[in-house]
């Protein structure tokens, strides 16, 4: 019994210390820019840009798929700062 459970603590951490190493070499870096952009527009989610909310327009900001000017309910110096934020 006494090895069983001794057996069961070195097995967990054997693969505690394997998800560990994992956790640190396969790490992936997230990008904040999409959430950075949402925060800079207007959060009405209207959809009058074409995407489903500030949230689609952002990412499509992003990638490169849209203009700043198609979100119309946004300012003018919110619309600058998006497209200076996105020449960065």
């Amino acid at each position: 019994m006494i090895e069983a459970i001794i057996m069961m603590l070195v097995v967990g951490a054997v693969l505690g210390a394997a998800l560990g190493v994992a956790n640190k070499v396969f790490y992936v870096a997230t990008d904040t820019r999409v959430e950075d952009v949402t925060a800079m527009l207007p959060g009405y989610n209207c959809g009058g840009c074409g995407y489903p909310g500030c949230s689609g327009l952002a990412q499509a900001l992003v990638d490169g798929e849209a203009d700043v000017v198609d979100c119309k309910p946004s300012k003018q110096e919110a619309r600058d700062q998006i497209k200076e934020y996105l020449a960065k």
